[in-house]
């Protein structure tokens, strides 16, 4: 009976493990009514509701404002919880939410099943090292979401605000100000502090058929995942990639759409009645044409206009001086 228990247990952990916020769009009107969708489950589909009393923060911030979410705000359907809200000002906004702690008991079996599932893969490698594989765990957990969007034209420095959560991503440049062919970089954060060598699971959507993500591992060879989440909802199909000793990671954008980035945290825990903690941190954007373009576009209109004036007055001043020299050499001939 114990292990049907743990069982029954693993596959609700199993099933609903990845938190995301999620929007239909992330390019936003001011002073408009909108929608955040907070899925817990995968990105694709969320398995269930989160409750109010689990949610330690929700916050809003831009133009240098934070706002606390009121509790009403939050609706329910179909297992999604909805965050109606209405747009402010112009600028680049971000939206977090911060869950209160849980525990849960697994079986060793289980626990390592979810180790591998999930892409914990530095503490089942620990596991396996030390001949831990047998040992029951009792783990708590904690998630820490974020989303950032874009209200009107106007880009503002609101995306790099830390909510101060346990363990979040901080983008080092504007979303809203790139477009594929760049790259960007994110920070991750623990405690404040820049978490080095963690991995990160990154994906991305689009409305093209063809969505995946092409990268190699440990210098090998490349090869692509679909990163449309249709592969078993398997946790792990994206992009891995490691962040360095400032806790920065640095990828390519390849197709506009939403891009998402995930991460789990977890070390061995002293507390009483615990074995393992673990903080979980995502975070989605959206990469349009971006403003760059249009910036790149005008810097290249300016360079031609530059050039074309450049070329008029240079041609201008040789004719004026031929004039002179005609004029000098006709009057200087008649005198």
């Amino acid at each position: 009976m114990k292990k049907v228990f743990f069982g029954l247990l693993a596959i609700v952990l199993l099933c609903s493990h990845d938190m995301f916020l999620k929007m239909d769009n992330y390019f936003l009107e001011p002073n408009t009514q909108a929608v955040i969708q907070l899925f817990n489950g995968t990105f694709e589909k969320s398995e269930n509701v989160i409750d109010r009393n689990r949610m330690l923060d929700v916050s809003m911030v831009g133009n240098g404002k934070r706002i606390q979410v009121d509790s009403t705000q939050w609706t329910e359907k179909d297992s999604i919880t909805f965050l109606n809200f209405k747009t402010g000002e112009p600028g680049t906004w971000v939206a977090g939410v911060s869950t209160a702690a849980r525990n849960i008991a697994l079986d060793a079996k289980s626990f390592n099943d979810y180790l591998e599932h999930d892409g914990v893969v530095d503490m089942l490698e620990w596991r396996k090292a030390n001949n831990a594989l047998d040992q029951d765990a009792v783990e708590k957990y904690s998630k820490h979401v974020k989303t950032i969007f874009q209200v009107g034209e106007k880009l503002s420095d609101d995306w790099g605000t830390a909510l101060g959560y346990p363990i979040e991503f901080i983008p080092q440049e504007n979303p809203y100000d790139i477009h594929p062919g760049h790259s960007i970089k994110v920070q991750l954060l623990y405690k404040g502090e820049p978490l080095a060598n963690q991995l990160v699971i990154i994906g991305s959507e689009t409305s093209g058929e063809d969505n995946t993500i092409e990268h190699s591992h440990d210098g090998g060879e490349p090869h692509t995942h679909a990163s449309d989440g249709t592969a078993d909802h398997d946790h792990n199909s994206g992009l891995q990639l490691r962040t360095d000793e400032a806790g920065i990671l640095e990828f390519q954008i390849t197709n506009e759409g939403v891009w998402h980035m995930r991460t789990i945290y977890m070390v061995q825990s002293t507390e009483e009645g615990l074995t393992h903690e673990s903080n979980w941190a995502t975070l989605t954007f959206a990469v349009g044409s971006g403003h760059s373009a249009a910036h790149d576009n005008d810097h290249e209109d300016d360079h031609h206009a530059h050039e074309k004036k450049g070329f008029s007055s240079y041609i201008f001043l040789i004719v004026s001086l031929i004039i002179v020299a005609g004029l000098f050499l006709y009057f200087k001939k008649k005198k």
